[in-house]
C-alpha cells in the first residue's frame, strides 16, 4: 500500500470534521477523503444491526477510493461498529472512543470522570468498560445528550435554546463532584465553549477529536504509512463526499475547516 494514499474519514454527519480539522492540524501532509452520512444522521438513536449496516457500506465506499486507513469519526459507530469491522478488512482503522478514554484516564485527579454522548454510545457502556479497563478504580457518569447533534447541525451553537439545553443535561453531572469530562461525540467540540462555561473551570474538557489524530499519527508512522512532505508552494488536495445535502454540508464544513471546500459530491451510499 502507498504511503501517498489518502486516509478515509467518516462520520454520520458533520460532527466528524472536527477529527477532519485536527487531521489537518496534526498531519498536514495527509489526505482526507471524508464522507458524512448526512441522509441517515443521526446514528444516536439506530440499533446496532442498523449502525454496523451503514458502516459497512460506508467501508466498501472508501476502499474503492483506495484508501490507506480508515477513521472512525463517529463515536456511535465506534462503539457499536468498530470491533466487527476490524475483522473484516485489512486497511488499518481506528476510531474515536479509545483515544479520548486513555486521555481522559491520564488527567483525571479525582478518579471522577463524566462522558457525555448520544443515546447509543451511553447505552453500549464502551466508554466506561474501556476506562475501567484501564483502572477499575475510576468512577465514571455518563449522559446522554441527544437534542445536541441537531443543534449543531442546524448550526445552533451561540443560540439561547442551546445554552438551556445544555444547562438542563450537564447539572447532573455538575452534582457528581467529576473533574474531566469526554465529549463523547464528535459533534459536541463545537459545543465546547458553552460546555464549558456550564460545567465550570474546575472540569477539564476532552476532545477525542484532538487525541484521535495523535493516534493516527502513530498508527501511520508504526505502519510506515506517513506521507511525505508536500513540497513547498503546493497544497493537499482533500475530497469530500455525502449521502445527502452537499450544498448545506459546504457551508457549514467551511464555516470550521482551516481548508476552502469547493466541490462535494453526492454519493448513493445504499448501492454500497
Amino acid at each position: 500500500m502507498s504511503n501517498q494514499a489518502p486516509i478515509g474519514v467518516f462520520d454520520s454527519g458533520v460532527g466528524g470534521l472536527t477529527v477532519a480539522r485536527e487531521i489537518m492540524r496534526q498531519i498536514p501532509d495527509e489526505k482526507i477523503i471524508y464522507f458524512g452520512d448526512t441522509a441517515r444522521v443521526p446514528y444516536g438513536s439506530k440499533s446496532q444491526f442498523t449502525i454496523i449496516r451503514f458502516v459497512r457500506q460506508i467501508v466498501r465506499f472508501l476502499e474503492t477510493r483506495d484508501v490507506k486507513a480508515i477513521v472512525v469519526a463517529c463515536n456511535t459507530a465506534s462503539a457499536y461498529a468498530l470491533e466487527t469491522i476490524e475483522r473484516e478488512i485489512h486497511i488499518p482503522i481506528i476510531g474515536v472512543v479509545k483515544p479520548g478514554a486513555r486521555t481522559a484516564v491520564a488527567a483525571t485527579e479525582n478518579g471522577r470522570i463524566g462522558v457525555i454522548a448520544t443515546d447509543a454510545t451511553i447505552r453500549s457502556g464502551m466508554y466506561t468498560r474501556y476506562i475501567l479497563s484501564l483502572n477499575p478504580d475510576l468512577a465514571v457518569y455518563g449522559k446522554a445528550c441527544p437534542l445536541f447533534v441537531p443543534l449543531v447541525e442546524e448550526g445552533m451553537l451561540h443560540d439561547h435554546v442551546t445554552e438551556e439545553i445544555a444547562n438542563r443535561y450537564l447539572d447532573e453531572l455538575k452534582k457528581q463532584d467529576i473533574d474531566t469530562l469526554i465529549l463523547g461525540c464528535t459533534h459536541y467540540p463545537l459545543l465546547r465553549s458553552l460546555i464549558g462555561r456550564c460545567m465550570g473551570i474546575s472540569v477539564q474538557l476532552v476532545n477525542p477529536a484532538y487525541e484521535t489524530a495523535v493516534s493516527l499519527r502513530e498508527l501511520l508512522q508504526e505502519k510506515h504509512l506517513l506521507a511525505d512532505p508536500v513540497p513547498e508552494g503546493e497544497t493537499v488536495h482533500h475530497e469530500f463526499y455525502v449521502s445527502d445535502g452537499a450544498e448545506k454540508f459546504e457551508i457549514f464544513a467551511n464555516s470550521i475547516l482551516p481548508y476552502d471546500i469547493r466541490k462535494t459530491q453526492v454519493v448513493d451510499i445504499e448501492a454500497f
